[in-house]
Formats: structure tokens, C-alpha cells, sequence
């Protein structure tokens, strides 16, 4: 394929899914980067329309020329995506990997974890790193604040209830997605605190010195996309203004919005934002903030983090080619 001296050729493993087409849609957009290869097993030799426009036809994984992209994003499955990561890194590329294999507390390597807003300076001209589940990405930046100053009370219970569109199951058939068994329905899922997000997000909480128990609940919502997290966190002392310190945290922030009312699903869908509010909560005796976070589980959930991160990686403003 010939590439352009101008842009970064970008490689997709795993393409075909839910994630790896808007990988494929937002690199095709993207003003730095050209599409190198697109990579899907079983639909190798097939064209797909891609999100908002376009089209790509994937190739097969051992058909496919590694050393041919600068970057490579893993959008592989779980339990897949480390060994071809590896391979993509032996040929020198660099490499954003989607799965949870790389991601803090799945794994004893040390992997760069893509949070971009908590972790822009290391991700920064990184060569491998680790893109946040799209459950943790919407509950930790939510919770940034409080990590950063210290101010959730020792030995409490953050509870989390959230629920997610059924793109986040991702694009292999399940009879429990069928149209039939989603729709006009609400049902919740992982239940008993076994979710495997679970992991990066403890891992996290504890590389920031929080000392507390996370009860995590994911629901199904009747939706394709669009993601929102309600926290409850009991705090070490009141916060008088808790927006204000929000809104201080996230100063310049492109990519997240600080807003006075209850965010939702609508707001954020096909952005690459994280719209966020706080409120403290009333006739509790422990002073306790409730936090909603909102994103599109596809796009600041998993493919637009990506190229955030990507762009970071290459030198880039981090929100070229992607839609705030």
C-alpha cells in the first residue's frame, strides 16, 4: 500500500468489532494518520461501512505487514490482543492496546495506563500502552478529583451503579443481545462484584493511596452506545463547593465537561467527552457526594481514548482527529 510521506501509517488488529470500525472510521478522519491495514479473522476479504461514512476491507492477521504501521492499535479480545501486541512491538511499531490484558492490575509488566487526563505525561511519547476499560475510564475520571486530594474516607464503600449500551458486549452474537431480549428491558449484569474492570479500577484507587472497598454494578441499557455511572463516595471531611473543585481539576480540559445538571447518555453520544456533575448528598451522617458520569462507551470508552492517546504517543495535539 503507498502512504503518504505527510501522514502516520496506522495499523487496527481486530477491526471488525464495534471498537476496531470506529478505530477505522476515526483514523480514516484523522489528518495525521492513513490507514495501513485493518485486520478481522473471520471476515478476512470483506468491506464494511464504517460510522459516519467510508469503508474498509479487513485482511488477515498473518496476512497482515506489522513493520508496514508506526502505531498499531489492538482492538483484539481479551486473552488474544498481548501475544500479537508483542509481535507488533518486534516490529516496531508503536502500540495502544484496547484489550484488558496490559492494564493495571491484569498484568505484573509495567504498561503505561491511558487515562489521558490522569496520566498525560506518561503516556507522552510512550511506545506501549494500556487504554482503559470504558466502565473504568467514565467511574475514575468521575473520581479524580477526590483521588487527587485525598479526600474519600478511610476504610469507606464507594458504590457504583452504571449501566452501558450493548455495544459494549461487543459484536460476536449472543442470544442474550438479541433485539428481542434488550429492548423495552433493564437488566443488571456481573453482579457480586466479580466484573472484571474491577481489577484497573482497585489497581488505581490503590496506586493513588486509597484506602477503601469499591462495590461495582453494571447494567445492560436497551441503547447501541452511551454510558452513565451514578457514585455515591463518603468523604473524609465535607467539601463546601465539591463543583468548584471539579471545575478545578479539569480546567483546560478539552475533553471533559463539568457540568450543574444530572448528565446524560444524549449529551455525549459520537463525542470523545466525559460530562461529569457533583452534588453532596442530604440526610446522610457521613458526608457523602454523589457523582454521575456520562460518556459514549465507543468513543471516550474505547476508541476515541485511543487515538487521544495515540496522538500523545506521536508527538500530536491529543485531540486532533477526533470530535469533541
Amino acid at each position: 500500500m503507498h502512504h503518504s510521506v505527510h501522514k502516520t501509517p496506522i495499523g487496527i488488529l481486530g477491526a471488525s468489532g464495534y471498537a476496531g470500525r470506529e478505530l477505522c472510521a476515526l483514523v480514516l478522519r484523522h489528518p495525521q494518520f492513513e490507514l495501513a491495514f485493518a485486520t478481522a479473522n473471520g471476515q478476512r476479504g470483506e468491506t464494511a461501512e464504517l460510522p459516519g461514512g467510508g469503508s474498509v476491507t479487513f485482511v488477515a492477521p498473518d496476512d497482515t505487514p506489522l513493520a508496514s504501521a508506526a502505531l498499531v492499535f489492538s482492538a483484539l479480545p481479551h486473552g488474544t490482543s498481548a501475544e500479537w501486541v508483542q509481535r507488533a512491538r518486534g516490529a516496531g511499531a508503536r502500540v495502544v492496546d484496547l484489550s484488558a490484558d496490559l492494564r493495571i492490575g491484569n498484568t505484573e509488566a509495567d504498561v503505561v495506563y491511558g487515562l489521558t487526563e490522569a496520566r498525560r505525561e506518561q503516556i507522552r511519547g510512550a511506545e506501549l500502552v494500556a487504554n482503559p476499560g470504558c466502565y473504568p475510564t467514565s467511574i475514575l475520571l468521575g473520581l479524580l478529583p477526590l483521588l487527587d486530594a485525598g479526600g474519600i474516607a478511610p476504610g469507606a464503600t464507594l458504590n457504583v451503579s452504571a449501566a452501558s449500551g450493548v455495544t459494549g458486549a461487543g459484536l460476536t452474537p449472543r442470544v442474550d443481545l438479541l433485539f428481542g431480549e434488550v429492548t423495552e428491558n433493564f437488566r443488571a449484569y456481573g453482579i457480586g462484584n466479580t466484573h472484571r474492570h474491577l481489577n484497573e479500577m482497585r489497581a488505581f484507587m490503590a496506586e493513588a493511596g486509597v484506602n477503601a472497598d469499591l462495590i461495582f454494578t453494571p447494567h445492560l441499557l436497551p441503547t447501541a452506545r452511551g454510558m452513565l455511572a451514578t457514585m455515591t463516595v463518603p468523604l473524609a471531611a465535607p467539601i463546601d463547593h465539591p463543583l468548584e473543585m471539579w471545575r478545578h481539576r479539569f480546567a483546560g480540559e478539552r475533553f471533559i465537561e463539568v457540568v450543574k445538571t444530572p448528565p446524560e447518555t444524549r449529551h455525549v453520544a459520537h463525542r470523545n467527552v466525559v460530562r461529569l456533575t457533583v452534588q453532596p448528598l442530604a440526610h446522610l451522617r457521613q458526608p457523602t457526594l454523589l457523582v454521575l458520569s456520562a460518556i459514549d462507551n465507543l468513543m471516550k470508552g474505547a476508541a476515541g481514548q485511543a487515538v487521544q492517546n495515540a496522538n500523545l504517543m506521536l508527538g500530536l495535539d491529543e485531540a486532533m482527529g477526533l470530535p469533541a
